[in-house]
């Protein structure tokens, strides 16, 4: 078994006047249990801690409680069991189980030089959903609701571990400083290749309309919950995943480039004065 834990405040994490409660309970499942497939495990069960003010609507916590169990149920997962406290806002405090079938875990810090990296899943689509957002815009829908319910692959997760993942995470805080945590945890280097990654051209479009090079979405921007890993060189990822860079010697304790420019982390930091 394994487990993991997520935290969503509001106001920090979602906003009411964004999401619907349907839509905070889906992502708050999604979170949780893309860490599970992250460590190459199956999600089976989730747990919520509640703190809510006394004049939210119970109809609210209810469709909030409705989308965690359908976001965990197409899983086969379940929500089955929690608290409920009195808080000023809103906060979820999510824990999700795991089973690994047998399977080893797979951790962020297994990574080897001379191994190759890759992602499945979407870039880029919830941070240019949450830019349209601050924006005032509500459109166009696909772009808003990627960041209102993201899509992790949880299948892939299981899928990498059996294929010989040997370092993997999903992508909450964005593709550079995630894939830092692996280089970090690791202790070795990892180089991206910017043309391996492809710019849908929904995002495109969206970009050119905000004046914002969406490029920078699909390095710098999270919350997509797609599934980042390291694989040996000689068998590569399966089928589905995309080849993205190598990992490298170690340097600087866990360095990232791009194209073998030194980055600074692109994505989000909880504890950034930003």
């Amino acid at each position: 078994m394994v487990a993991s834990t997520d935290t969503l405040i509001e106001g920090r994490h979602f906003r009411r006047d964004w999401s619907g409660p349907g839509d905070i309970g889906h992502r708050a499942a999604a979170e949780a249990m893309a860490d599970i497939a992250a460590m190459g495990a199956v999600p089976t069960g989730v747990l919520v801690g509640l703190g809510c003010p006394p004049d939210l609507p119970v109809n609210w916590v209810e469709e909030l409680v409705d989308g965690m169990r359908e976001e965990s149920g197409e899983l086969g997962a379940a929500v089955v069991g929690g608290d409920v406290v009195r808080s000023d806002t809103v906060v979820l405090a999510m824990t999700a189980l795991g089973d690994l079938q047998g399977r080893d875990p797979v951790t962020r810090g297994g990574a080897r030089a001379g191994e190759v990296v890759a992602v499945t899943g979407r870039l880029g689509w919830s941070a240019a959903g949450l830019a349209v957002l601050a924006r005032g815009f509500r459109s166009p829908a696909v772009v808003v609701g990627a960041h209102r319910r993201p899509e992790p692959p949880y299948a892939e997760g299981p899928r990498a571990a059996e294929a010989g993942a040997t370092a993997m995470c999903d992508i909450s805080d964005g593709l550079v400083q995630d894939v830092g945590h692996l280089a970090s945890a690791s202790g070795v280097g990892i180089d991206l290749r910017r043309d391996a990654l492809v710019v849908p051209a929904r995002l495109r479009d969206v970009g050119r309309a905000l004046g914002v090079d969406p490029m920078d979405w699909l390095l710098g921007g999270g919350d997509d919950h797609s599934l980042v890993a390291t694989f040996p060189a000689k068998s590569g990822p399966p089928p589905g995943w995309t080849l993205i860079g190598r990992v490298t010697d170690p340097v600087d304790g866990g360095a990232v480039s791009v194209d073998g420019v030194r980055q600074d982390p692109a994505g989000f930091d909880h504890f950034s004065r930003g």
